[in-house]
């Protein structure tokens, strides 16, 4: 439900440091497989094609748009299948020039403590998204000299790609890894129009992707079941190629019986060939698809591996949870405001301060079902760990107000906690500290990963599991609704898919109350990072169990999903007649009907966790 923001030169930095950090399994002089230097090879030659159309193609079509406007459209609609062909391993290999070619088209910043605030000034969105906003939905959005300036970046990040491609070796088990990943890409990017908001060429854009795996996984066939693969990704890609109405497509079948398989397949393949590193990422290396039940690591955020999940440190944090003593005055517990019985939300707009009863808290209290699946914490994503934002939470005046020392003091003289302590952390001589009262709060967070929906069922193979009426939400949600542009399946929170490193903020513009249109006050992410473009944007949250987690947003304004859904479906702030540059929403409406809004909201119920 968004433009798409751009994407931050963070893959180096904090997230390549995420994605890309791992430990070695074991040594060896690791030789590619006799093939790979031929992938290699059709991949730069694809840069070439893409590289070669731009010039003789779409950049004549830019300086003669004035006379052929609809010439100038179709070529930039196959400008961006010729990057398709390519995008499983620019992606993968490149990420960051990958950013400029298909970046989406406003400034993002991303974990932006780690950026000055003159650097996220400077970052700028280019390429094919920025070029859709400035081509289409008609002439009137035509604008040559920009897009003269962008078709010279393209070329010149396309050189940049071919040079690579050209000069490195690929190791057989990495480009296994990215085609996965490409699958993953297509199921929760490709084909929600997320990177064509405005011309919905998704299909035939993951058709052209689909075709691009099936050529690089032709050189890995072996057996019988690498042909039953290939021909699935063929029927798959037909499929695709026919179904060419994006609201339309049943994307539940669509997943079930084609994305599902393939990335199984290719997860088989994968079994083939030694991974000599692992990778810490949220996803894990070893997933077969995204719906199965261990995908997801819940220490890819921790801190450091000495300080991973552990069941007796969940077991610590539970009991530590439960502790009024972790609040300064002893009247409130974690779970005072995150009952565990309530979907771990306290079904207020906003809780009571502990400074002044008669005043509220700044902001609404959110679920912490799946906290460790996300990358950043609380609506402003000022913390970076689980860690961080236990810390928080207990020095804020309005909600704990407590001192960490104090509360030492009182653990240390417990003979319980100093068992449980000395059970979790036998490592450590006297692990009441600090640094390990936060970890097991957040190991209790950890621990709190749910998913097991009805939904999952049903991806996982048992159609069964989710009614007409839930499908239907479904295919709404990743398609005509686009909540899944912002909500990515299947966390349904707002970290970027397949990588899952960065979380996103929007800026949707969210009332202050439901009586006037007036903008909330709060700056949200603004306040953390200085840039202007951020003034209003608040953390995407997940979408799962919110049939449980009333009220909703950052404020706790909307009672209910249907008054909600109302908002979405108006535009957001637009529709409610606020004036905001920067919204990230959509400003038209979604046209959805009481009985879509029905549906969607189905759909949305079957997310809870069982």
């Amino acid at each position: 439900m968004r433009k798409n923001p751009f994407v931050s030169l963070l893959l180096f930095t904090f997230g390549a440091s995420l994605f890309f950090s791992c430990q070695q399994k074991q040594k060896r002089d690791y030789k590619p497989t006799d093939f790979t230097p031929a992938i290699a090879a059709e991949v730069r030659d694809q840069v070439m094609a893409f590289e070669a159309f731009v010039s003789d193609s779409l950049q004549p079509a830019i300086d003669h748009a004035d006379h052929d406007y609809e010439h100038l459209k179709a070529a930039f609609l196959k400008t961006r299948l010729y990057y398709k062909r390519f995008e499983w391993a620019a992606e993968y290999f490149v990420g960051t020039t990958a950013a400029f070619i298909n970046g989406p088209a406003d400034q993002e910043v991303d974990n932006a403590d780690l950026l000055s605030a003159e650097y996220a000034r400077g970052l700028a969105p280019s390429g094919l998204q920025v070029m859709e906003e400035l081509i289409f939905p008609d002439a009137s959005a035509f604008d040559r000299q920009n897009l003269q300036k962008e078709v010279a970046e393209l070329q010149d990040n396309a050189q940049v790609l071919r040079q690579y491609f050209t000069s490195r070796t690929l190791a057989d088990w990495r480009v296994l890894d990215a085609l996965k990943l490409e699958v993953f890409r297509i199921l929760t990017l490709g084909i929600t129009g997320f990177d064509n908001e405005l011309t919905l060429n998704s299909m035939q854009e993951s058709a052209v992707s689909l075709q691009s795996l099936q050529k690089a996984l032709k050189h890995f066939q072996q057996t019988d079941q690498d042909a039953q693969l290939l021909h699935r990704i063929e029927k798959g890609i037909q499929v695709l190629q026919n179904n060419k109405d994006f609201d339309r497509f049943d994307r539940a079948d669509f997943i079930l019986h084609y994305g599902n398989p393939i990335s199984r397949g290719i997860a088989q393949m994968e079994k083939r060939y030694e991974y000599p590193l692992q990778y810490n990422r949220l996803l894990k290396q070893t997933a077969e698809t995204l719906f199965d039940p261990d995908a997801f690591n819940v220490n890819a955020f921790a801190p450091d591996k000495a300080l991973y999940y552990t069941a007796e440190r969940a077991e610590l944090g539970e009991m530590l949870f439960h502790d009024t003593r972790l609040s300064g005055d002893g009247s409130r517990s974690c779970a005072t405001c995150h009952p565990p019985s309530n979907a771990f939300t306290d079904g207020l707009p906003k809780h009571a301060s502990l400074q002044n009863p008669n005043q509220l808290i700044r902001r609404h209290t959110p679920t912490l079902l799946n906290v460790a699946l996300q990358s950043n914490y609380f609506y402003d994503m000022r913390a970076l760990t689980l860690e961080d934002q236990a810390n928080d939470v207990l020095h804020n005046p309005e909600e704990m107000d407590a001192h960490i020392q104090s509360i030492l003091v009182h653990l240390k003289k417990d003979s319980t906690y100093q068992k449980l302590f000395k059970k979790a952390y036998p490592e450590v001589q006297t692990p009441i500290d600090s640094l390990h009262l936060l970890n097991a709060l957040a190991s209790y967070g950890r621990s709190l990963v749910k998913l097991n929906s009805r939904f999952d069922a049903y991806m996982q193979g048992d159609q069964t599991a989710l009614s007409a009426a839930e499908r239907r939400g479904f295919n709404l949600y990743m398609g005509k609704a686009k909540c899944a542009t912002c909500h990515f399946m299947p966390l349904f929170n707002g970290i970027r898919p397949p990588k899952y490193v960065e979380s996103e903020a929007e800026i949707i513009g969210v009332p202050k109350s439901l009586k006037d249109s007036i903008i909330d006050p709060d700056n949200g992410w603004y306040d953390v990072v200085g840039v202007n473009y951020y003034r209003h944007a608040f953390k995407t949250p997940t979408v799962r169990n919110a049939a449980q987690t009333a009220p909703y947003m950052h404020n706790g304004v909307y009672p209910d999903l249907e008054s909600l859904m109302e908002f979405y479906n108006n535009a957001g702030g637009t529709g409610l007649g606020l004036s905001l540059w920067n919204q990230t929403l959509p400003e038209d409406s979604l046209k959805l009907t009481p009985n879509e809004i029905k549906d969607l909201i189905a759909f949305i119920k079957s997310l809870n966790s069982i």
